[in-house]
């Protein structure tokens, strides 16, 4: 296969523009309505009375014909905190999202936080239904759809969530091990597969190999291209990731069945700018195929702190 080859469109959605976003808008997962691109993003509302940051599910309203032009934002989180004890109690993150074939309902597979005492976090995987377009996302129950289990013990993320033949499929980050000098976590990429989407039939293990010390891997984004499925996801080093030469990459893989992949990085096509706000980071990618025209969202410097940006696809 061909390299891809992406034309930068620069950060179209800048999130400290929008005084109740506060900061970021990660894990950009966009969704075509009509003449509008609808992203949704994880953004950062000012930090609550701890102190700390509780990340919220907003929309951001792009015009199809041209995704570089924003044409409104939602006036608030689409989808409520957890109450007192649940696994979404102090934060959501979409990553996920497919309209189901039967219903029509938009179906978001979100990321829910706990709060920790011996390490800071921990993440399950919950569902979220909209039946007004996206508009709005009531919880499917109050318990995750992945979660802990003998061989995941924790920190599950950013799902990406397609059918085909009739098998749902979900492809997801999961925890490895807490490093104990640091207390950062390691995740890699894992895979799962159901009937109806909801109950899920794990394979237990990560799917890639390793391409840098104490590798992380998230938010992986599937399609297809000549013939074949290809993934794009992100990656970095374990420790001090924060920095510009160990921080996030957009990684690649290939694969003929959605189950067996085989890494190929030398094909994702996008690289940190020279300068600018994706200089230090390339991050959290997703593709949307629109027509004859191939989109990629992506995140830069901070994670996502100054919004998120967009790519055009070379043929």
């Amino acid at each position: 296969m061909t390299p891809l080859v992406w034309h930068k469109q620069g950060l179209v959605f800048d999130a400290p523009a929008v005084p109740w976003i506060g900061s970021h808008a990660q894990n950009p997962t966009p969704l075509v309505l009509d003449d509008r691109i609808r992203v949704f993003c994880n953004v950062r509302p000012p930090r609550d009375a701890d102190g700390q940051y509780r990340a919220r599910v907003a929309y951001v309203d792009l015009d199809r014909a041209d995704p570089t032009r924003l044409l409104g934002v939602s006036e608030g989180p689409v989808l409520a905190l957890g109450r007192r004890g649940e696994f979404d109690e102090f934060g959501t993150m979409v990553q996920g999202l497919t309209r189901h074939p039967d219903t029509g309902e938009l179906w978001m597979y979100y990321v829910g936080w706990t709060r920790k005492v011996s390490v800071p976090f921990d993440w399950a995987i919950g569902l979220a239904i909209s039946r007004d377009g996206g508009k709005s996302f009531e919880r499917h129950g109050t318990g995750p759809v992945i979660g802990a289990t003998p061989d995941e013990p924790f920190l599950h993320a950013c799902p990406h969530v397609r059918r085909e033949g009739g098998l749902w499929h979900m492809w997801y980050g999961a925890g490895i091990e807490w490093q104990s000098e640091d207390i950062e976590p390691i995740y890699r990429l894992f895979h799962a597969t159901s009937t109806d989407g909801i109950a899920w039939r794990r394979e237990g293990r990560p799917f890639l190999p390793l391409a840098v010390d104490d590798e992380c891997q998230t938010t992986p984004s599937v399609f297809r291209r000549d013939g074949r499925w290809m993934m794009l996801f992100s990656y970095r080093y374990g420790t001090d990731f924060r920095s510009a030469d160990r921080g996030y990459r957009i990684g690649c893989a290939v694969s003929d069945d959605l189950c067996h992949w085989t890494r190929r990085d030398d094909l994702a096509g996008l690289a940190p700018s020279p300068t600018g706000w994706d200089s230090g980071m390339v991050a959290y990618p997703a593709v949307l195929q629109d027509g004859d025209r191939t989109w990629l969202f992506y995140c830069g410097d901070d994670f996502g702190a100054a919004g998120f940006g967009l790519a055009l696809s070379e043929g």
